[in-house]
């Protein structure tokens, strides 16, 4: 317990409504992943992955809802805006407060960790078997480069890139919980966040104590939470008995769009509906209704959502991720599959190349152009080809003028 960094909060500060009448037989703990590349975990990091694991006390049953991290919600200062800013501004008391004020919820307990507590925890556990796309596997590989250089933890690429069942280790894991890039976007990637935290509880249930314990001296010093020590006793006495059971996305109707000042925002098409919806899946028909502070911040998301932003009056910031570690030593900032450097100025001689979406692309060189994949100018002893989900599949060598046969010019 002296590796773990246990906090108070003030119970007066986390808004929980005095309006709703609460349920008694559940425990709700709020569970914050922060975008931290350092071991911090207190305010000043965004909580990129926000849940609620509710817990019946009678049934042992646990749900999991992800809160989409954008979700247009109402912080403690009154402002609107994405739901994983509220860790930023205040820590896990205002993420909480922000949690427990817009959906009415009596959340008193968290946990927070990076993703280096969850690389160790995987790996701790032998891995996780996974079924991957083609698509994710692309990802997959992407993502690994970041996050092993961050955790300083090893892994092997996937190759051929093909659909099918991986053993993953804990990089590998925690990479195809981090991917966005592929149909559904953010949806999907709490969708995946929630698949490893269940194949995480499933298989930590089977494990002996001897590596439960090892996987706490691991884990302990890279959590943040306020549970006690009896506390967690008293849970850990029942951990074979705990069952994860249906999980769900928040707010499941939804619109997005792009509002100035606040950027790229999910925003419930009726948060009231959205909250009821909630309740009704976490406790069942228990005779919950809105509160009236519910109401009020529905229609201040609808006086905030009409503020659309235009190409003049707003660029959002791209997350940067770094996919370097190949023979160019690029940073990118959105996907890049398959290349030994990357980066929106993939550079390899003289030239310069990209998109936003590249795949393939192991030579060095392309050029002088200023068309993408090395353009019409001349130079460039390198070669490249390209494979994969976005790029032409063609060859080239020389001047970087060829087209490859996909949908991408190739330099």
């Amino acid at each position: 317990m002296s590796k773990i960094e246990t906090t108070q909060l003030d119970a007066e500060k986390l808004n929980i409504s005095e309006e709703v009448e609460h349920e008694t037989g559940y425990v709700n703990v709020a569970l914050f992943g922060l975008d931290s590349r350092e071991n911090d975990l207190g305010k000043g990091n965004r909580s990129d992955t926000i849940m609620i694991a509710s817990l019946n006390r009678e049934t042992k049953e646990v749900k999991l809802v992800s809160v989409y991290r954008d979700t247009l919600l109402e912080l403690d200062d009154g402002s609107f805006n994405k739901a994983n800013a509220a860790y930023s501004f205040g820590g896990p008391e205002a993420a909480i407060s922000m949690l427990n004020r817009n959906l009415d919820m009596n959340i008193e307990k968290y946990v927070t960790v990076n993703f280096n507590a969850l690389v160790d925890v995987i790996d701790a556990l032998d891995g996780l078997d996974l079924h991957l796309t083609e698509e994710e596997v692309v990802h997959m590989n992407n993502y690994c480069v970041e996050t092993s250089k961050v955790t300083g933890k090893d892994y092997e690429r996937i190759e051929p890139e093909v659909e099918g069942d991986y053993h993953l280790n804990g990089v590998q894991a925690v990479s195809y919980a981090r991917i966005r890039y592929t149909a559904g976007g953010d949806f999907t990637r709490a969708e995946r966040q929630r698949t490893v935290l269940q194949l995480i509880g499933e298989k930590a249930q089977s494990m002996s104590v001897s590596t439960i314990n090892k996987i706490i001296d691991q884990v302990f010093p890279q959590i943040s939470t306020n549970f006690t020590l009896t506390e967690m006793i008293s849970y850990a006495a029942d951990l074979t008995e705990y069952k994860v059971g249906e999980t769900m996305g928040f707010p499941e109707d939804n619109t997005t769009d792009t509002l100035n000042e606040v950027g790229s925002v999910v925003i419930p098409t009726s948060l009231s509906q959205s909250v009821q919806a909630l309740h009704q899946f976490l406790f069942g028909n228990d005779g919950y209704a809105v509160s009236s502070t519910v109401q009020e911040i529905e229609s201040g998301i609808s006086v905030r959502a009409a503020d659309r932003a235009t190409s003049d009056s707003y660029v959002e910031e791209e997350e940067t991720y770094d996919y370097s570690g190949g023979t160019s030593n690029s940073t990118g900032t959105t996907d890049w599959s398959n290349s030994t450097g990357g980066g929106t100025d993939w550079t390899g001689g003289t030239g310069t190349g990209g998109g936003t979406d590249w795949t393939g692309g192991t030579g060095t060189g392309g050029g002088t152009g200023t068309d993408t994949g090395g353009g019409t100018g001349t130079g460039g002893d390198g070669t490249g080809s390209g494979s994969g989900t976005d790029t032409g599949g063609g060859t080239g060598t020389g001047d970087g003028s060829g087209i490859g046969d996909g949908t991408a010019p190739v330099g």
